[in-house]
């Protein structure tokens, strides 16, 4: 399997060994090694890399995909802590869920995590597992929404998103916390916020392409996979939310998702 970003440059090229082992190569140089069952990841000749750059790509690529192995379900998806429940933003990279996880942090909820959801279907339903305190974000939504200075981890070689380390100012959630809805983030050019109940067969439709897998053919891991949308779209209600990209009508946008889970 191969990835490359719009511009046609190659990101992540994955290939199966003989031993079973998965390879993984990001961008050409950077490799890691993750075992067919997800439980071991090596990352062996990086020693061109920085440590930064190993762990960022561990933490918000390797990782997921070595959990799909495991049989979890990982959705490309930010999450905050609201009451003691816990709402998740999923879309694809660019679309703003780390935006809205700073956002909400910097005003007294606490986010779990800004990309790489990890869904746990427990007794207690739903579940949503909190992943490192930092936050990647681009410098113009740096700018807009932290206004403060916060602690950053050193640059990775491959972006220039920054890293911020949870502080006081940035709170994080160090707890598991119940799933209440996920929003579908959308950028159709809605003047205001808007939020849109979807249909759960729609809504397991789009969240496949939000999920991380390593191995898209067997059939196994699919089938597993495809059940585990299944009943998080059974019990967890979704709906699209589109909003002014407007980084000075971020609380209007932070009040109608408020507003809009109290009714849930």
């Amino acid at each position: 399997m191969q990835w490359r970003f719009d511009n046609g440059q190659e990101w992540l090229t994955v290939s199966q060994r003989q031993d079973g082992d998965y390879q993984l190569l990001f961008g050409g140089q950077v490799q890691f090694l993750v075992s067919s069952d997800g439980l071991r990841i090596v990352a062996p000749d990086n020693l061109d890399v920085s440590r930064e750059t190993l762990d960022v790509l561990y933490f918000n690529q390797v990782l997921p995909l070595a959990l799909s192995r495991q049989g979890k379900l990982v959705l490309h998806a930010a999450c905050v802590e609201v009451g003691a429940t816990s709402l998740a933003f999923v879309g694809k990279s660019g679309q703003g869920k780390s935006t809205l996880a700073a956002s909400f942090a910097r005003h007294g909820y606490r986010f779990l995590t800004d990309d790489g959801l990890q869904i746990e279907d427990s007794a207690a339903g739903i579940v949503i597992q909190p992943s490192r305190p930092s936050i990647r974000l681009w410098d113009d939504s740096r700018d807009a929404v932290l206004h403060v200075e916060h602690v950053t981890a050193p640059p990775a070689d491959y972006t220039s998103k920054s890293r911020f380390l949870a502080d006081e100012a940035l709170a994080w959630c160090d707890e598991a916390r119940p799933l209440r809805c996920a929003y579908l983030l959308a950028d159709d050019g809605a003047t205001v916020p808007t939020i849109t109940p979807v249909r759960p067969s729609e809504a397991m439709v789009e969240l496949v392409s939000y999920s991380f897998l390593l191995d898209i053919e067997e059939r196994e891991a699919l089938t597993r996979h495809f059940s585990q949308l299944s009943r998080l779209v059974s019990v967890v209600k979704v709906f699209r939310l589109d909003y002014p990209r407007d980084y000075a009508r971020l609380p209007e946008v932070r009040q109608a998702i408020l507003d809009h889970a109290a009714t849930l």
